[in-house]
Order: C-alpha cells, then sequence, then structure tokens
C-alpha cells in the first residue's frame, strides 16, 4: 500500500514539475486590474484596518511585490509610464495635457505589444487617463482591438450627488450613497465589473488568447460608495495618521497642499487655511473611514471579476495581475491626496499570479478564487505565500508581464530612447517568481519625481502645467533611504540643471520609516557636489543621485564608526 502511494506521489511531483516548465511557454490570457489611488492599505499589505478578503485571496496564490513604486504620484504621468515602460523624463508627460504619441515618441504600450502579438486586446474603466493624454480614444486603435468601454454612470461622478444634512445634493468628498438612488440604480465600478464579466464570457470559448485590462476608478475621491461598506469602519475605532503634522524640517517645496481636496462643498465649509490646514481632527477620521471602505467596495469588485474568471474555467490559464497608479496620502505628514514624492504617494500594491508557477490547482480543489462578500465576510485572513521585499517600480511590469505570459521581454531602452518605439526603462523581475528572495538587494532603486511652480506652496502645486514647472523633485528609494532633490527646470526644452538645488530631503528608513525627519541638512553638500562636476554632462540625474546616495551613505557609516 505504502509503495503505491510512494509510486503516486512520485507521479504528482514529476506531473507538477512538467506543468511548471509548460507554464513558463505557452502563452496565458491577462487579466490587468488597475485600481486608481490605491495605496498599500489591504490585508495582504500587513495593513490591519483594512478589510480586503478576495485582494488577500488573490495575494495568498500570488507573488506579492510589498515594495513596489510608481514615477509620478498622479494619474495620468503615472498611467502613460507604466503602460509604455518610459520614465515620465521620457514620455514628458507631468500633467494631462498631452499624448505621448506626438509629444514625445511614438511608444508601443503594453496592450499594442499583446496586441501585435496575436492578442485580443479590451480594455474596460480606467486604464490609461482618458482625454487628451490617451488621444480621447484610449489610445485606440494602437492599444485595443475594439473601443475602450466606459461606465456610462461616470458621468454623474462629478456632479452634485451627495445628499447634505440640509437635505440637498452638494458635490462633496465624503458621499456615501444609497445606490438604488444612484442614476441607473448604479455606481461606475459595478458597471465596468459587468462589463469585464460580459467580456470574460464572450472569450471563454476563443482559442484566441486575450489581454484584458480593468481599470476601477475608486478609492479615487470623491468616495461616491455604497453607504454599507462604512458599516466595516466604525467610525470611533478610526484612528488619525501616525504622523499628523507637517514635519519641521520639510521644504516648503516638498508640501502637497491637497487643492483638489479643499474644492469639494463639504471641505470648503470647513474654512480651513491654506495651504498647511490643518484640518478638523474628527473630519481627518472621517475621511480615513470613507477611503478604507473605497477599498472594500473595490475588493467587492476584483472578488467578483475573480469569481467569474474562476467560475468559467478560465483562472488556471490566465496571469492575472494587480495594481494601483499611485498611493494616497491619509493626513501623514499633514498631507492629503497624491502629489508628492512620499512612500504614502509613491508606492502601491503589485500582485502577480501566475497558474502553475505561483500557485498549484490540485483536483482536490473546488475553487481558486471563490467570491467572497466583504460585507458578510470582513473576518477572513489569508496569508501571504510569496513575497519579494526588494524595491521594484511599476515600468518593470511591462517587460515583467510579457515574459510571465510567454512572450519576449522588450529589450532595455538606451540612455536616450525617444526614437525607440518598444523597448523599456524597466527590468524583467521574472526571476522572482521562480527563485526564493534570499537577501536585500540595497542596489535595488526605485526613482519618482514631482514637478512645482514654485518653491512655496501654490494653488497649482499638486497640478502644475507644463509651462509652470520650474522645480522638479527627483526621488531615489532604496531599501534604506528616501532621497529626493528639488532641481531647476526648463519646461520649454525639458532640460533640469543639475546644479541649481533648490531643496533637498533625505531619510533614513531604519530609523525613520513614516519619513518624518529630514537629515538632509545635517550633511555638508558643497564636497559631493564639487565630485559631481567631474561626471560627463551626459549623466543622467539617476546616476548621479545613485552616485550622491552612495557618498552620503557612506559618510554616515563613518561618522557612526568615528562615535
Amino acid at each position: 500500500m505504502y509503495s503505491c502511494f510512494g509510486i503516486w506521489l512520485l507521479l504528482l511531483v514529476l506531473h507538477t514539475r512538467t506543468l511548471a516548465v509548460v507554464a513558463w511557454r505557452e502563452r496565458r490570457n491577462v487579466l490587468f486590474i488597475m485600481a486608481d489611488d490605491l495605496r498599500t492599505s489591504l490585508g495582504c499589505y500587513g495593513d490591519a484596518v483594512a478589510k480586503t478578503p478576495n485582494i488577500d485571496q488573490l495575494a495568498s496564490r500570488s507573488q506579492v511585490f510589498l515594495n513596489a513604486f510608481a514615477q509620478q504620484a498622479v494619474c495620468a504621468p503615472s498611467r502613460t509610464s507604466m503602460l509604455t515602460s518610459r520614465r515620465p523624463d521620457t514620455t514628458r508627460l507631468y500633467d494631462f495635457n498631452s499624448y505621448w504619441r506626438t509629444h514625445s515618441g511614438n511608444y508601443t504600450t503594453l496592450p499594442q505589444y499583446f496586441k501585435s502579438r496575436g492578442y485580443h486586446t479590451m480594455s474596460v474603466g480606467k486604464v490609461f487617463h482618458p482625454g487628451i493624454a490617451s488621444n480621447h480614444s484610449d489610445d485606440f486603435p494602437y492599444s485595443w482591438s475594439a473601443p475602450a468601454y466606459h461606465p456610462p454612470s461616470f458621468r454623474y461622478e462629478k456632479e452634485k450627488m451627495c445628499k447634505g444634512e440640509d437635505g440637498k445634493l452638494h458635490a462633496n468628498l465624503l458621499c456615501a450613497v444609497n445606490v438604488a438612488e444612484q442614476p441607473g440604480g448604479t455606481l461606475p465600478d459595478m458597471e465596468s465589473t459587468d462589463e469585464a464579466v460580459r467580456l470574460l464570457k464572450s472569450r471563454a470559448d476563443d482559442d484566441t488568447p486575450f489581454f484584458l485590462a480593468v481599470g476601477f476608478h475608486k478609492p479615487h475621491i470623491p468616495f461616491r460608495i455604497p453607504q454599507e461598506y462604512l458599516s466595516l469602519y466604525p467610525i470611533g475605532e478610526m484612528t488619525l495618521a501616525p504622523d499628523p503634522d507637517v514635519p519641521t524640517l520639510l521644504p516648503p517645496v516638498a508640501y502637497n497642499p491637497w487643492a483638489d481636496v479643499r474644492r469639494r462643498d463639504d471641505v470648503q465649509k470647513l474654512n480651513i487655511s491654506f495651504p498647511y490646514g490643518p484640518i478638523p481632527k474628527d473630519f481627518q477620521l472621517r475621511i480615513r473611514q470613507h477611503y478604507y471602505a473605497a477599498v472594500s467596495y473595490v475588493d467587492a469588485q476584483v472578488g467578483r471579476l475573480l469569481g467569474a474568471l474562476d467560475g468559467l474555467g478560465l483562472a488556471d490559464s490566465t496571469v492575472v495581475v494587480l495594481c494601483s497608479d499611485h498611493g494616497w496620502s491619509l493626513g501623514e505628514h499633514g498631507e492629503w491626496a497624491k502629489y508628492s514624492n512620499f512612500d504614502v504617494a509613491t508606492r502601491v500594491p503589485l500582485i502577480f499570479y501566475v497558474p502553475s508557477v505561483t500557485s498549484w490547482s490540485t483536483w482536490l480543489q473546488d475553487s481558486t478564487f471563490p467570491f467572497i462578500d466583504v460585507v458578510t465576510q470582513p473576518q477572513l485572513r489569508f496569508e501571504n505565500n510569496k513575497v519579494t521585499r526588494n524595491v521594484v517600480e511599476l515600468v518593470d511590469v511591462f517587460p515583467t508581464l510579457s515574459h510571465l505570459a510567454g512572450l519576449e521581454a522588450p529589450k532595455r531602452c538606451p540612455d536616450i530612447s525617444f526614437q525607440e518605439e518598444l523597448c523599456t526603462e524597466g527590468d524583467n523581475m521574472a526571476s522572482a517568481l521562480r527563485h526564493q528572495e534570499r537577501k536585500q538587494n540595497e542596489e535595488a532603486i526605485s526613482f519618482s519625481q514631482y514637478p512645482r511652480p514654485a518653491d512655496t506652496p501654490q494653488v497649482n502645486s499638486d497640478l502644475p502645467d507644463l509651462e509652470d514647472i520650474k522645480i522638479m523633485g527627483y526621488s531615489l528609494r532604496s531599501w534604506d533611504y528616501r532621497y529626493t532633490l528639488w532641481l531647476g527646470f526648463n519646461p520649454k526644452t525639458f532640460q533640469v540643471n543639475v546644479s541649481d538645488v533648490h531643496a533637498g530631503e533625505l531619510y533614513m528608513l531604519a530609523d525613520d520609516p513614516g519619513q518624518d525627519k529630514n537629515i538632509y541638512s545635517v550633511f555638508d553638500h558643497s564636497l559631493m557636489m564639487a565630485k559631481m562636476t567631474s561626471l560627463p554632462r551626459t549623466a543622467s540625474v539617476q546616476m548621479r543621485m545613485r552616485l550622491q546616495l552612495l557618498y552620503l551613505s557612506a559618510g554616515r557609516k563613518t561618522s557612526r564608526g568615528k562615535a
């Protein structure tokens, strides 16, 4: 009996290894899920407040990148950067007002690449940023096999839809609603989920592989969400941000004055001073409550989508990616919204599910992604199976996903790549799914940037038009440090003046994970900057900052040794 069992077990292992080899060779479908303004406030990222059982269930069968960062913490630049695998200085998109194909270069996008390799590509909801930034077409027909779908009810998102205490409708920040009373009895992300499920059903029996991108609008403001999700987060259990005050040594140029939040009717009634506020504490708690409720609402839509994928028998042949375009400050550093270089604004969830690679299906398993009703089962928790702690970037998604789906990853871009239609400025992270992470990689770096119109907060500091940009904040994030330089920038030539340093920030993450204690001024930078003059003029900002950080960190270690 035992010998028969041993033989059966050996055959099962051999079969499993064979499946693993096949998994890396065959082309797979892709379900690409993107949320808007979603920070790492998820159970699978260690947030004890968040109730996100469907995303956590996905993470338990996936590779979870714990330290993934966006290239610019605002929608259009980040999405264009991720979907082209080019940094904002290459797309030259820092606002919402240009289309990369005519403004900088005719760069191939992630879905376009899959389409050119025989995939049927589809877009639902907010994938590219709509409007000028995607040529008022979501980059159709380049990227998509059919015109992108946008939920009809989104047209009400910026209208007065929130019932106030006076019984009238307002354009509020906090806008939990009775869905039955909304136009059409629905909300945009519900409609997007319905359409995505319909598209999955239409492709279930088709031999042509598909690439389906689904972009959820939440938790982007306004928080127009089903009111029942607020019950998951009783206001008496909510807490303020651990660092709700503006750091004393924060350069004024680095501060995000959260103008889009201020414009909402309910926030205007608070008569908050510009630029630093603060928002009254009771209202801060309500913002945090509504944000978390919006995240749980998105979790429910993700659960519906994954449940449909599973029910159609597609979970074993589809790579699933879940990510966000950037984070969102919830009162940290006295800031709200995105628009900065801090971790809370740039760090994003990044999850890759690859069947037979990150997770194994067996004949004993009834379902891969059973839907979980977060309202009735919020207590469900899952353990992450595979995690990567080293720093990665959203520009890495394009080459990584291409490889995981069975395509050849694009080649690395040259230093100047405006004439290159297909290449990547990111790294292929597929090896992280094959090999367990053994140690921290101190050389792994992410680069983010954010433009400003002036050295002090202005009404347009959050989102300056290109012609108003005077300063560019370049930020390097390593395992140990966040290092930011605010440098002079010419919007006409797109040139940065590396010797025109307006301000600097340096945070040592081991001692200061919240990035509240700027130690930049502790160092004498004159010798370091003098050394930088020996570099060739063509040396990139990224290279210069890498070298500067090495110099600063070496100096800090030396001073500690002497102490």
